[in-house]
Parts: structure tokens; C-alpha cells; sequence
């Protein structure tokens, strides 16, 4: 299992953008796809929203991949 912590530099960060930021996806379609056929959970829970805002506090999983959004201000 790979962890990542994704500390937001801005009020929300899409979750599609957040998968290729991160380069979990090779490009924004990839990440756009990747949710679509439901690969995607945040908080435990399959989401099929590609532009859900993430605001911080989210856990994001694919596959081995663990993602922390944290929001700037609880830093």
C-alpha cells in the first residue's frame, strides 16, 4: 500500500486533477476513466463524480493507493 498526503494550496482540488497531479493516472483522461468504471473511493465510498471538489480531510483510494487531502489551514 503506497500513502500520499496531498496538502491543498487552494480552497479544493477536483478529484480528477488530483489523480494526475499525483500521477496516479498519466493524463486527466486516464484519471476521468479510472473513476467512471468505478475504481475510485473517497471516504470508503465509490465515487463516480470526476470533478467531486475535494476541500480537504477526504481519504482517497485506488487500488494501492492511499491519498490524504489536507486542507492548507490544518497544517
Amino acid at each position: 500500500m503506497n500513502h500520499h498526503t496531498f496538502l491543498l494550496d487552494r480552497d479544493y482540488v477536483e478529484l480528477h486533477v488530483l489523480l494526475k497531479l499525483l500521477a496516479i493516472a498519466s493524463s486527466g483522461g486516464a484519471a476521468k476513466a479510472m473513476i467512471a468504471d468505478g475504481l475510485v473511493l473517497v471516504d470508503g465510498e465509490l465515487e463516480t463524480r470526476k470533478a467531486r471538489k475535494l476541500r480537504g480531510n477526504e481519504l482517497v483510494q485506488v487500488g494501492d493507493e492511499d491519498i490524504r487531502v489536507v486542507a492548507a489551514e490544518a497544517v
